[in-house]
């Protein structure tokens, strides 16, 4: 009888197991490994960045560590990029009545202006499962800390205007850096079949920076001003992780 009793006791366990498995019902863990990602961003200024850029946007990389219990910790590099400059006295002190900056040989040219920076930081956050098939996706938490840089990049294509040669441009390009934090919420996703592998969500980015030029030659001033620099963001990024296996063999997703 009691023999009985465990034979039925463990059928039951098989066919269960069985049923979780044929209906994929079974959840998987949470898997370990490095995270080797690209992404971009979106970015709309505010405070100090706004009165200086309009839209701009970030390219750039990350990698980092995923443990079982889904906590995330890497580095993380972005290059600034943008077109929209709104800084009114931007030499306007080698401007003609146009507005024209006139070359050496007198001839009128147009000089390029354009922003550019970069961010680069240490991360942390967790990804928090939602009750899914696979533990390694869900909402995604990330803080990260670091430097940022960014400056107005002037672009003389002739090369015939020596007040904005490569030593003099730096009195005219409002170079600014200092630390900033920036706070970011999405969702991540891992697929099973290892092909497709991303993140999506919004992030907000905070700079704490100052003016770093000793002379600004349009507005004849020190550029030494402390300043808040805030970019609100759109962000996607594509995940290529190398996941390590119970046995410890490494396997690329």
């Amino acid at each position: 009888m009691r023999l009985t009793i465990v034979i039925l006791v463990l059928l039951l366990s098989l066919n269960a197991n069985g049923q979780d498995e044929l209906f994929g019902t079974t959840k998987k863990a949470a898997r370990k490994g490095l995270i080797i990602g690209v992404n971009g961003s979106l970015d709309f200024p505010a405070a100090d960045m706004a009165k200086r850029y309009g839209t701009s946007y970030r390219v750039g990389g990350n990698i980092s560590y995923k443990t079982t219990k889904n906590w995330l910790f890497g580095i993380n590099f972005d290059f600034i990029l943008g077109s929209n400059i709104k800084e009114d006295s931007l030499m306007i002190n080698l401007k003609d009545a146009n507005g024209q900056i006139i070359a050496q040989d007198g001839q009128r040219i147009g000089v390029g202006t354009f922003q550019r920076g970069y961010m680069v930081g240490i991360q942390g956050g967790k990804i928090i499962n939602l009750g899914n098939k696979n533990s390694d996706n869900g909402v995604l938490l990330l803080t990260t800390l670091g430097f940022m840089q960014h400056k107005i990049n002037i672009f003389d294509r002739t090369q015939s205007t020596p007040q904005v040669s490569k030593t003099m441009k730096k009195g005219y390009d409002r170079l600014v850096n200092g630390l900033f934090v920036e706070q970011y919420v999405g969702y991540v996703y891992f697929a099973n079949n290892g092909i497709v592998n991303f993140n999506i969500g919004l992030d907000i980015a905070a700079g704490f920076t100052k003016g770093r030029r000793d002379y600004l030659y349009d507005v004849m001033r020190t550029d030494d001003k402390a300043r808040i620099d805030i970019l609100f963001g759109i962000r996607a990024g594509w995940y290529i992780p190398v996941f390590k296996k119970k046995s410890e063999e490494i396997f690329f997703e």
